[in-house]
């Protein structure tokens, strides 16, 4: 069979060549067949006429105006759907592979006579004008702090014209974490573009029953950096494309990263978010050039940044405890009735009495949560062991495994003075250090003893007595006769 490309090439040879006959060899064909093609002057394509008849009976035409009635009454159903409602209306008409026919079928329909498609309109950037940022999540990609799984999100931030971009590690959507992210990636970058544009975040945006589009925090950091802002519709995350693309390529560098490293654990947090600027280094270098076309452009950053977290005055109540975005943190007991400053971070909280910071703790997720730190209410609990059994916090007061152990066991060996036993070893933990408490406990489990308060007092008593191993290797005398040695010969 002759193909266009014979035939186009007959038609370049014929200009070169001396024959047809050696036109027709070259272009790999018989010379009738040239002269015939040549004489035609058009190509096989062109004179193929289209196919407007079937090769097989159609199955589904006499049940075709019931698929169409299905169509326009649920025009998203999906054809699997329609073929298995066939085969039970119609049982042993059809056989399985038939379904393939039935979505052709579908498909030319809805190409015809379906509702029309959401269309999407490729935009024009112009350097320096605008920025989109978003949060995306990073939990699928396993990754673990010391063997334990680190849920958490990335403020990711990136230039539309130049694609160059900033991330920022984040346990949640925030404002305060808006608010670092987005000064980070400024700072770093130099200079400020024109416009920010989000989604329809509720750190920035306002809900529609609020008259204001943005929310006071926000408009307050637009106008310190100088920033106009646009955000999406709820819900349509492709009117972000840029970033949301961005998310997708970032996250899969990251993956490839991961593979090569061959651990998707990390010592620290440090450790991790090195690993990330890595990569950004890395996929930054390739957009040098179009940045540079961006940075002139750009607004000149402010003589400095906002202070990176918000501030709330609480007072703190007789339980010991402070309430800050409905959740409820523990503080020093000395603190109590008193009225402090909380400078609430992104992912911890500052408390500060005084002028003085008297705490860092870190930051709750959601609402409704409390953190309780043993240290703050302990030595109240040691003079009223009976709080402890109905104490509404009692869970936090377990601050590892081996405490839970600890309890347990007192509870089954000794139930009358479990209570008691336990706040003491606890209060020995707070006196004396957790981990050389927790070596203790360790030591008791290990040797099927038991457990008691006493015996953890005597166990780290032993410890601390226990002398400490010290090797010290043997002196060779025989250097020393070498040193005299040569200094007789260096000095006669």
């Amino acid at each position: 069979m002759v193909t266009d490309e014979q035939v186009k090439r007959l038609m370049e040879l014929r200009k070169k060549e001396r024959t047809l006959a050696i036109a027709a060899s070259k272009a790999g064909m018989d010379e009738k067949t040239a002269r015939r093609w040549s004489r035609r002057g058009r190509l096989p394509s062109q004179r193929r006429e289209e196919r407007t008849w079937r090769t097989r009976p159609d199955p589904f035409e006499q049940v075709w105006s019931e698929v169409e009635r299905i169509l326009e009454r649920a025009p998203t159903v999906e054809a699997t759907t329609v073929f298995d409602y066939l085969c039970r209306r119609y049982e042993g008409r059809f056989e399985s592979g038939q379904l393939r026919t039935l979505q052709r079928r579908i498909k030319a329909w809805r190409a015809r006579e379906g509702p029309a498609k959401e269309v999407f309109f490729p935009q024009t950037h112009r350097p320096g004008e605008q920025a989109q940022s978003d949060f995306t999540h990073m939990s699928r990609l396993g990754v673990s702090i010391q063997g334990e799984a680190f849920p958490h999100l990335i403020y990711h931030f990136v230039l539309t014209y130049s694609n160059w971009e900033a991330a920022t590690i984040c346990s949640s959507e925030s404002f305060e974490s808006l608010l670092s992210g987005l000064q980070n990636a400024v700072w770093e970058l130099g200079a400020v573009p024109h416009e920010h544009r989000t989604d329809s975040l509720s750190a920035a945006v306002n809900n529609l029953s609020c008259k204001e589009e943005f929310t006071d925090r926000y408009e307050a950091l637009l106008r310190h950096y100088g920033l106009r802002a646009s955000h999406t519709q709820a819900g349509k995350a492709h009117e972000n494309g840029d970033i949301e693309q961005s998310h997708h390529r970032f996250k899969r560098a990251i993956e490839q990263e991961l593979l090569l490293r061959s651990s998707r654990d990390f010592g620290c947090l440090e450790e991790y978010a090195a690993f990330l600027q890595q990569i950004l280094r890395r996929r930054n270098a390739g957009r040098v050039r179009r940045l540079g076309e961006e940075l002139p452009r750009m607004r000149r950053l402010p003589l400095r940044r906002l202070e990176d977290y918000t501030r709330e005055r609480v007072r703190v109540s007789s339980n010991s405890t402070i309430r800050v975005r409905k959740n409820t943190y523990s503080v020093n007991s000395r603190l109590i009735a008193e009225q402090v400053d909380v400078r609430i971070y992104g992912e911890h909280l500052e408390v500060f009495y005084g002028g003085q910071k008297m705490e860092s703790i870190p930051r709750l997720r959601g609402r409704g949560k409390h953190r309780i730190h043993y240290r703050h209410v302990i030595y109240s609990l040691v003079r009223k062991p009976g709080a402890f059994a109905r104490y509404r916090y009692r869970e936090d007061l377990f601050p590892g495994v081996l405490f839970r152990v600890a309890y347990d066991e007192l509870r089954r060996e000794c139930p009358a003075t479990a209570d008691r036993q336990y706040l003491v070893i606890l209060k020995t933990a707070a006196d004396r250090g957790e981990q050389r408490v927790v070596g203790v406990l360790k030591a008791l489990v290990e040797k099927g003893c038991s457990i008691r308060a006493d015996s953890v007092r005597q166990g780290l008593e032993e410890d601390q007595l226990q002398p400490w191993q010290v090797q010290v290797e043997p002196v060779n005398i025989g250097q020393y006769d070498s040193l005299l040695e040569r200094s007789g010969e260096a000095y006669p």
